[in-house]
C-alpha cells in the first residue's frame, strides 16, 4: 500500500518495497478475517439480475475445491487449465490453486481448438474446468492431450468418462481447509503471451508478483484503501484470461477488500459498458484503448451525466489527443494511461492527482521500478528525446519467474540484470516516457522513424472512422511509405473505397501531424487482425500486404 500524497518525486524516491519470504495470493484476499462479511464479487448474469459473493463464499468454494483437488490425488504443482470468462468459478479456481501450491492457467475461452491445444499440451495441464462449450472443444482433442487427466464441467448435471460435474463434486466436498505456506517466489500462475512476434509463450508468474502490482494499480487509481467504509468498486471488460483482467483489476482489489464486478461476455458491447457503469455505479475501471474507441463510435460527443466515476485506467496501446479528450469530456473523469506487458506489468503510469497529464506520454515510472532505455549496442540512453528500448530492472517483484519450459526465451529476454521488454520509446527532460510501439511496427520513411501509434489517433480523430491500422511497406524512393488500413463508419466506403474520404484523411494527418507522417496509401477494410487482448496486429497486416 502507498502512502498518500500529491508528490510523486517524493514517493518515488522513498518507495522501498517489503516483500515477505512467504507470500500467498490466496491467504491475503479471500483468507482475511476483516474482509469476510464484505461483498467480493457482484456477478451479472445475462438476464441482467445481478448475484453478490462475499469474500466467505468465494473462500466456502474454493476450499471445498481444494478438497476435490487432494481427494483425486492431484499432484501438488499441477498445472490446471481455467477455460471460463469473468464468473465466480474462474475466481474460485485460480484461489482452489493458489491454496493448494497448484500452477492455474487462464486460458480464454473464446480460443479455438489449435490454441488449447498448444497450451494444454505446452503445459502439461492435467486438469481443466470448463462450461459446455469450452468442454465441446477439448472432447476434440482429449486424445491428442495424455497429461490431461481429470475435467470438471461447471454446467452439467451427469457424470461422463473423465468429465465431472463441478457443482455435484462442491457440493459433497468439506468446505474447511488451510491455505498451504507458500514462499513468495513459488510458481502461482502461467499466462501465455498472445504471440503476435512468434508462438505463445507461457510466463510463469509467482505468488509475490501480486504484490508487485500494487503500486502500479494505485497510482492510475488515485490510491486505494482496504478500511471501511468500502466506496470503490471496479470493473473491466478485458478478460480474466489476460494479465490485465486478473493482475490489473481482480486481484489487487481483493488485495484490499474491495469489490469486483464480472460478467460473462463473449464480444465487447458499448452500450452494455455505458449501461453498466451507470447501473452498478462503478467506481474503477480498467478499459482497454479497444474499449475505448468501441466506446467513443457509440457515443462520440454526448456527455454521460449518470456515471459517477472515481478513476479510468488504460494501457496496451498509446491512446491519442482526440480518446483522452473524448474519455474526460463524456465518462466525466481524466484517463489515466499505463504501461506493462505480461513479464513485468505495470512499470510506467500516469497520475492526474501526481503529476501533469503531457499528451502522448505513458506517464513516469511506477514507485519501485527502475525503468530506463537501451540502445541497441547495450549502453543506456541518457538524453532525452532519443529512442530506445524499454528495459526493465529484472529484481522488481512483479517481473516474471520464467518462460515454461523455454530457456532460451528467458534469456534473451532477461540479460544482465535487465529485463528486455521489446518496445521502444523516448524520454522528455521531465522524464515523461513516449510510447513508439515494438521494433517491428516502427516505419523508417525519407530518412525519419515514425511510430504508428501517433498516425492511428490522428486518424482515429476522424468522425467517419471507426478503427485504422498503420504499416510501413517498401518505396524505392523513401523506404518506406505509410500505408492506413481504416475501418470505416459508413462500410459502404468498403466497397467503394472513397477517394474523397482518402484525401480528407490525408490532409488531416498532413495538418495535425507532419507531411512526413500522412499515409500514402489507404485501404478501406471490413475489420482488423486483432490479438485477443483487443491489440491491432500489424505484423499480419504486413503480411497480407505482400
Amino acid at each position: 500500500m502507498l502512502t498518500k500524497t500529491n508528490n510523486y518525486e517524493d514517493l518515488y524516491k522513498h518507495f522501498r518495497w517489503s516483500i515477505p519470504s512467504h507470500y500467498n495470493i490466496a491467504a491475503s484476499t479471500i483468507d482475511k478475517k476483516e474482509y469476510q462479511h464484505r461483498t467480493a464479487l457482484i456477478h451479472v448474469l445475462e438476464n441482467g439480475k445481478t448475484q453478490n459473493w462475499s469474500f466467505a463464499n468465494i473462500r466456502k468454494y474454493s476450499n471445498k475445491l481444494a478438497n476435490t483437488f487432494d481427494h483425486f490425488k492431484v499432484d501438488s504443482n499441477a498445472r490446471v487449465g481455467i477455460i471460463l470468462g469473468q464468473c465466480p468459478e474462474t475466481a474460485i479456481t485460480h484461489m482452489a490453486c493458489f491454496k493448494t501450491g497448484r500452477i492455474s492457467i487462464p486460458l480464454f475461452n473464446l480460443f479455438g481448438v489449435e490454441a488449447l491445444h498448444y497450451r494444454l499440451m505446452n503445459s502439461r495441464a492435467s486438469v481443466v474446468i470448463c462450461d459446455k462449450k469450452g468442454l465441446n472443444k477439448i472432447k476434440e482433442i482429449f486424445d491428442t492431450l495424455p497429461y490431461l487427466k481429470l475435467i470438471l464441467c461447471i454446467d452439467i448435471n451427469k457424470d461422463e468418462t473423465n468429465i465431472l460435474s463441478y457443482q455435484n463434486l462442491l457440493e459433497r466436498a468439506s468446505d474447511n481447509y488451510t491455505t498451504k505456506t507458500t514462499d513468495a517466489n513459488d510458481p502461482a500462475i502461467i499466462i501465455y503471451t498472445s504471440g503476435t512476434t512468434g508462438g505463445p509463450k507461457g510466463a510463469l508468474l509467482p505468488h509475490r508478483v501480486l504484490l508487485g502490482h500494487i503500486p502500479g494499480v494505485e497510482i492510475p487509481h488515485h490510491f486505494l484503501s482496504s478500511s471501511n467504509p468500502i466506496t470503490d468498486l471496479f470493473w473491466t471488460p478485458a478478460d480474466w484470461a489476460w494479465i490485465g483482467g486478473l493482475f490489473d483489476v481482480l486481484l489487487p482489489a481483493w488485495h484490499f477488500g474491495i469489490p469486483v464486478v464480472s460478467h460473462r461476455s463473449e464480444k465487447f458491447d458499448p452500450e452494455f459498458a455505458f449501461s453498466l457503469l451507470s447501473k452498478l455505479n462503478i467506481k474503477n475501471t480498467f478499459l482497454p484503448p479497444t474499449a475505448l474507441k468501441l466506446m467513443k463510435a457509440f457515443n462520440p460527443s454526448q456527455k454521460m451525466n449518470s456515471l459517477n466515476l472515481r478513476t479510468v485506467g488504460s494501457g496496451g496501446e498509446a491512446l491519442g489527443e482526440e480518446l483522452l479528450e473524448w474519455g474526460k469530456n463524456i465518462l466525466g473523469v481524466g484517463i489515466n494511461e499505463f504501461y506493462g506487458q505480461t513479464e513485468c506489468n505495470l512499470t510506467i503510469s500516469n497520475s492526474r492527482l501526481l503529476m501533469s497529464a503531457k499528451q502522448g506520454s505513458i506517464g513516469k515510472p511506477v514507485p519501485g521500478h527502475d525503468i530506463r532505455l537501451m540502445d541497441k549496442k547495450g549502453n543506456l540512453i541518457l538524453e532525452p528525446g532519443l529512442d530506445g528500448e524499454i528495459v526493465v530492472k529484472s529484481d522488481t517483484p512483479v517481473a516474471f519467474l520464467k518462460y515454461w519450459e523455454n530457456d532460451d526465451e528467458t534469456q534473451k529476454k532477461v540479460v544482465q540484470g535487465w529485463l528486455y521488454t521489446g518496445d521502444y520509446a523516448y524520454t522528455d527532460d521531465e522524464g515523461y516516457f513516449y510510447f513508439k510501439g515494438r521494433e517491428d511496427d516502427i516505419i523508417n520513411t525519407s530518412g525519419y522513424r515514425v511510430g504508428p501509434s501517433e498516425i492511428e489517433d490522428c486518424i482515429l480523430s476522424h468522425s467517419e472512422v471507426e478503427m485504422v491500422g498503420v504499416i510501413g511497406v517498401p518505396d524505392e524512393i523513401r523506404g518506406n511509405v505509410i500505408k492506413a488500413f481504416i475501418v470505416p463508419m459508413n462500410k459502404k466506403n468498403v466497397l467503394s473505397q472513397n477517394n474523397k474520404l482518402k484525401l480528407n484523411i490525408q490532409n488531416l494527418v498532413k495538418l495535425k501531424l507532419a507531411a512526413h507522417e500522412y499515409p500514402r496509401i489507404i485501404e478501406f477494410v471490413k475489420e482488423l487482425p486483432m490479438t485477443t487482448t483487443g491489440k491491432i496486429i500489424r505484423k499480419k497486416l504486413r503480411e497480407n500486404n505482400k
